[in-house]
C-alpha cells in the first residue's frame, strides 16, 4: 500500500519550558511528507512561545498556538483532545524534546489504512538517546499482543510516537470532554492504550523506532528501560504508588464504562476487586480476569502486589 500522503494530520504538541530542545521538533515536525498542522499548547508561556511563533511565521497557516490548562502535560494533551472539531481526521502526539525520523507520518499511515472505521493508534519503538541524540538503546518490545487486561495495569502505547486514525481520534475527543471538573489521569498516552482496547479498538505496534526519544533532566517520563527502569517500577509497586495509579485508573474507567464493550466491563468489575479488599479476593481476581505485565518477573512482582494489596 502506498503512505496516504495527502491525509490531513493534526499534530498536537505539550509545551511546558521547552525551549532548549523545541527547535529540533519543530523542524522534524515539518520535515514529514504529509499533509500537517500543528496545536501547541503552552502550560507556561515563555520564550518557548516565541520559537513557536517563529516557526508559525515559517509556515503560514498551519500552526495554532494556544494556552494551555496549567495542570500538567495529561491535562494538556486531553485538553487538546477535547478541543478537537467534530471530524478530527488523524491525530498525531508529540512532546517537546524528541525528534521524528522522517517517515514516521507516512508509516503512520500507511500502517492505519487497513483499520477502516475501527478506531485504531499506531504507535512505535523508540530510540533512546542521550541529550545529544547519541543513540543509548531502544525501548522494550512487548511479549504479547496488546490488551485491555493489560492496559489496565502496564502501558504499552509511549505517547511521542502515537498516531490516532480519525475514528480513534473521534472517540478520544468524546471521552476527554465528557463530563465535568477535573480529573486525575496517570498519563494521556496510558489513558490512550485504556481507553481504545476497552472500546474495541486497535493498537498497531511498530517494531521499527519512529522517534528519536531524548533523555534529559527535563524528562516527565523517562526511557522504561534497563535495570534501573526495572527496579523503579518495583518501587512503585511495593511502596504502594502504583496503587495510587490503579485507584485513579479504575475511577476514570468506570467513568467511560459506556464506552467500553460488554466483554471489557466485565473486565473492568474484576480490576475493582483487584483493587479492592481481601487478599484471597484480589488473588482470584487477577487470575479470573487475567491481568498480565510484559513479562515474568513483572508479572511475578503483579502477584506479590495484589496479595499485599498494593496493585
Amino acid at each position: 500500500m502506498a503512505p496516504m500522503n495527502d491525509a490531513h494530520v493534526t499534530v498536537l504538541l505539550a509545551l511546558y519550558r521547552g525551549e532548549r530542545f523545541l527547535q529540533a521538533q519543530l523542524d522534524s515536525i515539518a520535515a514529514q511528507d504529509a499533509d500537517w498542522r500543528l496545536l501547541v499548547s503552552d502550560d507556561d508561556p515563555g520564550a518557548g512561545a516565541g520559537i513557536v511563533r517563529s516557526f508559525a511565521a515559517a509556515h503560514p497557516g498551519r500552526v495554532e498556538l494556544r494556552t494551555g490548562p496549567g495542570r500538567g502535560a495529561a491535562a494538556n494533551f486531553l485538553s487538546m483532545l477535547a478541543a478537537l472539531p467534530v471530524q478530527p481526521g488523524f491525530v498525531a502526539l508529540s512532546d517537546q524534546d524528541d525528534v521524528w525520523l522522517a517517515d514516521k507520518l507516512p508509516r503512520a499511515l500507511e500502517a492505519l489504512q487497513g483499520a477502516g472505521e475501527t478506531p485504531a493508534l499506531y504507535c512505535s519503538r523508540a530510540t533512546i538517546c542521550d541529550a545529544g541524540l547519541r543513540p543509548l538503546g531502544l525501548t522494550p518490545a512487548p511479549r504479547r499482543p496488546p490488551s485491555f487486561r493489560h492496559a489496565l495495569v502496564q502501558n504499552l502505547v509511549q505517547g511521542n510516537t502515537a498516531v490516532l486514525n480519525p475514528a480513534a481520534a473521534a472517540l478520544a475527543r468524546q471521552a476527554a470532554g465528557a463530563g465535568d471538573g477535573v480529573r486525575v489521569v496517570v498519563m494521556h498516552d496510558w489513558w490512550l492504550y485504556q481507553l481504545l482496547t476497552g472500546a474495541g479498538g486497535r493498537v498497531i505496534w511498530d517494531p521499527r523506532p519512529s522517534v528519536l526519544y531524548r533523555q534529559h533532566r527535563g524528562n516527565v517520563v523517562g526511557a522504561n528501560a534497563g535495570l534501573r527502569a526495572r527496579l523503579a517500577s518495583a518501587g512503585r509497586m511495593l511502596s504502594g504508588r502504583h496503587r495510587d495509579w490503579s485507584l485513579a485508573t479504575l475511577h476514570e474507567m468506570q467513568r467511560l464504562r459506556p464506552l467500553l464493550t460488554p466483554e471489557h466491563r466485565a473486565v473492568l468489575q474484576d480490576f475493582a476487586a483487584l483493587c479492592g479488599p481481601g487478599a484471597g479476593a484480589r488473588l482470584r481476581a487477577l487470575r479470573r480476569g487475567g491481568f498480565h505485565r510484559r513479562d515474568a518477573p513483572s508479572q511475578a512482582l503483579l502477584w506479590l502486589a495484589a496479595a499485599l494489596g498494593r496493585v
